[in-house]
């Protein structure tokens, strides 16, 4: 069936989001973000939904529309290939609203998280020539726009797709990272919608800025790729991958160190493994304690 507004509105509307597959209209849970769940609806194959409950209103709604078309053609125009998008409304509980960024499904085993698993080290080598290429097309973008425009990504392997006919694409388009006149476009707040909410204080005063700036530093963005292949339990591939950047960026930026990218690692793992920890906790005291309805959908365990 055709995934028109009227029925992702049904969806969202028998949604439970405690439990997602046992809704009216079936799903299946494509993939998980930081304030998205992906999901496979009505059996439709042709389109991955990310769902994103995170707007007071549709004028909210609407402004991170405008942003995030601009993002996804502002990376196209850096030279980047994005799958076919397109975005739905709908209205979510207790007068929220729900966006929708359908994006065209591209083959699961093609993800380059996945591929890594499968392919051998020449294979995997081609793969990583081809994300360094496409980030550094995004920082020519921001050298040739700059000062009216810059751009973030975050490189990390789940956000790329690598098929067989050698063509890269990026998937993760839906935080519209992106400066303009040197004013972040992105209000920060919209990040907290999914945080527990007895430590939005905390988590903006501490945290916020710093997550939000790391996509905007191209050290960090290759720091991040690299401890990936930690989190993937590819270590063996760090060396190669290091050595790889540092031929090719050693003018642009400091060399990358291994022991720097572990340590990297080891922090940002024990940091999102809390605040999953927590987010469950919220949504025990919300669901259980308060009777409350708790809009994001969680997963299981995630091996870091």
């Amino acid at each position: 069936m055709e995934l028109t507004q009227e029925r992702i509105q049904a969806f969202e509307t028998g949604l439970d989001p405690a439990d997602p597959l046992a809704s009216e209209i079936p799903c299946k849970v494509l993939g998980y973000g930081e304030i998205s769940t992906v999901l496979q609806i009505d059996n439709n194959a042709e389109y991955a939904a990310k769902r994103m409950p995170l707007f007071r209103s549709e004028a909210d709604a609407l402004a991170y529309i405008k942003n995030y078309n601009n993002y996804c053609n502002r990376l196209r125009e850096a030279g980047l290939t994005i799958p076919p998008d397109d975005t739905i409304l709908v209205q979510g509980h207790a007068g929220g609203t729900v966006l929708y960024i359908m994006q065209k499904q591209l083959p699961p085993h093609r993800f380059c998280h996945k591929l890594i698993h499968s392919e051998n080290a020449v294979t995997m080598t081609r793969v990583g020539t081809s994300i360094i290429s496409a980030i550094e097309k995004v920082w020519s973008y921001n050298d040739k726009q700059h000062p009216e425009v810059r751009l973030a990504i975050d490189g990390q392997l789940s956000n790329w797709v690598f098929l067989e006919s050698g063509e890269l694409l990026f998937i993760d388009t839906s935080t519209p990272l992106m400066h303009e006149n040197g004013k972040e476009v992105l209000d920060p707040e919209l990040l907290l919608q999914s945080a527990p909410s007895f430590l939005r204080w905390l988590i903006r005063w501490l945290f916020l800025e710093g997550v939000m700036n790391r996509y905007y530093d191209r050290r960090l963005v290759y720091t991040d790729l690299i401890a990936n292949l930690f989190k993937e339990q590819r270590p063996d591939l760090v060396e190669e991958w290091i050595q790889q950047i540092n031929a090719d960026l050693g003018t642009k930026m400091e060399p990358l160190d291994r022991l720097e990218i572990k340590k990297y690692y080891t922090e940002d793992k024990r940091i999102w493994v809390l605040f999953l920890a927590l987010r469950r906790l919220d949504r025990f005291i919300k669901v259980k304690l308060l009777g409350q309805r708790y809009d994001f959908v969680l997963p299981g365990r995630i091996d870091r």
